[in-house]
């Protein structure tokens, strides 16, 4: 049997897959790639994301969020835009299947945190109103973002710390939400990454694949466009790291996305 993967975030509706994404769509297929879950990152994103899961209905999957960089001075307005989306989704077909990409980022800028901060809970409530995962984005703010998610434990709340890459006492601490699992990418494959071993001890079924792409594309395609067919680079690197087969780390990764995203 194949391997079947599911790429639980790829930004493949984004301008960097506008000359190809027919080709994309098929070498993710090729590779094994059975489903891409694609996350939203403001109030524009959607059409997009929308129209490709349209286009390739049975492969693709929706999520609908405000991404902390692209947090609007009138951020307000486009929580309610997205909101709105997300009611009438909610009130019809039931497609967008995760609240993502939400987050904290401070990278860049840490001037507008407070404002992160209130757009973060703000969605982090949609996904408990509705029984949705989130997808959480993360950057240089671990310890805000636990400390902003801490009142959440036990309530139910379920989603992935997408494109993870800290280290074992980091990777311990946010399992600790027990709905929760860590989104791995192609950051694995780096030679100075501490996720191989951060990986060797976390519980198997709190772990799903994704690539984030076209960003943080795995070895040997660093510097290179990421898409979905490099998933399974990742997937065998995980693989080597536990000590199993391909076909077992398909077998659950793909478990684990499909009982998290209710695939």
């Amino acid at each position: 049997m194949n391997p079947f993967f599911i790429d639980t975030h790829c930004h493949i509706n984004e301008p960097e897959f506008s000359e190809d994404l027919d080709q994309v769509v098929a070498r993710a297929r090729e590779s094994g790639v059975g489903l891409m879950l694609l996350p939203s990152v403001n109030t524009e994103s959607p059409a997009s994301i929308i129209d490709v899961c349209n286009r390739w209905p049975d492969c693709t999957r929706p999520m609908i969020g405000l991404h902390p960089e692209d947090l609007s001075q009138d951020f307000h307005a486009q929580l309610d835009v997205l909101k709105s989306m997300l009611d009438q989704d909610r009130a019809g077909r039931r497609s967008f299947v995760a609240v993502g990409e939400i987050g904290i980022d401070l990278h860049w800028d840490r001037s507008r945190l407070d404002d992160q901060i209130e757009a973060f809970r703000t969605q982090l409530e949609w996904a408990l109103e509705y029984d949705l995962p989130v997808s959480v984005h993360c950057r240089d703010a671990h310890d805000v973002m636990v400390s902003v998610m801490e009142p959440y434990l036990n309530t139910g709340l379920k989603g992935v710390f997408h494109c993870f890459s800290g280290n074992a006492q980091q990777a311990m601490q946010l399992l600790e939400h027990g709905e929760f699992m860590l989104g791995i990418g192609g950051v694995l494959t780096y030679r100075k990454s501490p996720l191989p071993e951060a990986l060797a001890d976390v519980p198997r079924n709190r772990v799903v694949l994704e690539t984030d792409c076209p960003y943080l594309p795995p070895v040997p395609h660093r510097g290179q466009r990421n898409e979905p067919s490099y998933l399974a680079l990742t997937a065998q690197f995980l693989a080597n790291v536990w000590g199993i087969g391909l076909e077992e780390l398909s077998e659950i990764t793909t478990a684990n996305a499909r009982h998290l995203f209710n695939l």
